[in-house]
């Protein structure tokens, strides 16, 4: 299913900036617009909060997610915890 799309005017772009992205947008072969989407795109990424590191290793946040939805038993703990010792 594709996404609906909309036009949005963003005013007062200094030239500089406008010529920056079209040399961008030449240098891949993309649109202005394909470009500045991209761009923008990244931005809102690079602004959201990076998120913290777990201090759980990968067992034990996989483990978590599982018993939290009830879906697994203890006899598999035993032998991950031994894999985990063996690292």
């Amino acid at each position: 299913m594709e996404m609906p799309t909309v036009d949005m005017l963003i005013r007062d772009i200094p030239e500089p900036l406008k010529r920056e992205i079209e040399l961008a947008a030449r240098e891949v072969g993309q649109s202005v617009s394909d470009k500045a989407i991209g761009l923008l795109r990244k931005g809102i990424v690079a602004e959201r909060p990076a998120r913290e590191e777990s201090s759980l290793s990968a067992w034990a946040a996989i483990r978590s997610a599982f018993v939290s939805e009830s879906a697994i038993g203890d006899e598999y703990a035993e032998i991950m915890e031994k894999i985990e010792a063996e690292r």
